[in-house]
């Protein structure tokens, strides 16, 4: 019997050996990955009811604080030439300076902003032959979109840039020079749109928010009428007068 019993041991431990798993498999198996169609140890099946994992908040917090401080530029809180430590605004806005350096390097990419090393972030100070290259350089870029657009895109698809237009016109006579830079940037956007040119929307929409800040002049008169401008395109675009869309266009850039 004692010979019966060592046979049989002899006997297991061949079959195991003939279905020992390969090393490649088992060091697959350690990393985490599994045969087509069999879940790894740990990995959900269908059955399995998913874990939720925690929504991570950094980067709406960088994004709130940056529509926060471009308010805060355009309405003329941060004055042109002024330098602003991170620490400080984010004790103004009730955060970490970390999502605040995070926000200011953003503008500094747009240009509203330059860092002074050790100290913080300096306001620029646009003067009026860089804001009439960017107006002229916009001019360049909308124009000819513009004219092209008053020629291939149909009446329905301009109508529906009237509501834009229309809240400029709100916009201009609250007097809030922010609310109407938002207002301005999304009905150009809007135009621009039906390019189809997502490129020339990014551009184009870069260029305008250079332009914009820090905002110069904006009392409610010069706000009404360049928001004027604005209905009497949607018009001429409605009208497919593309004479009167250039003269329109042109004469609002170089105002």
């Amino acid at each position: 019997m004692k010979g019966v019993g060592r046979d049989v041991d002899r006997a297991v431990r061949e079959a195991v050996a003939d279905v020992r798993v390969p090393p490649q498999t088992r060091a697959s198996e350690a990393r985490g990955e599994h045969a087509q169609g069999e879940p790894a140890r740990g990995e959900h099946t269908h059955s399995e009811v998913p874990i939720p994992r925690p929504v991570v908040q950094r980067a709406s917090v960088r994004g709130q604080i940056l529509d926060a401080l471009r308010t805060a530029l355009m309405a003329g809180e941060l004055r042109p030439g002024d330098v602003y430590s991170a620490p400080a605004l984010g004790e103004r806005f009730g955060v970490s300076a970390t999502p605040v350096r995070e926000a200011m390097q953003q503008l500094a990419l747009e240009g509203a902003v330059e860092v002074v090393p050790n100290r913080g972030f300096r306001v620029v100070e646009r003067g009026a032959r860089e804001l009439a290259e960017l107006a002229e350089v916009r001019a360049l870029i909308e124009v000819p979109v513009m004219v092209r657009l008053a020629r291939s895109v149909s009446v329905e698809r301009f109508a529906e840039l009237r509501p834009l237009a229309e809240a400029t016109v709100r916009a201009a006579s609250s007097g809030c020079r922010a609310t109407y830079a938002e207002a301005d940037r999304a009905f150009h956007r809007g135009v621009l749109a039906l390019s189809g040119n997502e490129q020339l929307v990014q551009i184009a929409e870069d260029l305008h928010r250079r332009s914009q800040w820090p905002l110069v002049g904006g009392v409610v008169a010069e706000l009404v009428a360049d928001a004027a401008e604005h209905t009497a395109l949607v018009d001429a675009l409605i009208a497919r007068d593309v004479d009167v869309v250039r003269g329109l266009v042109g004469r609002h850039f170089a105002g």
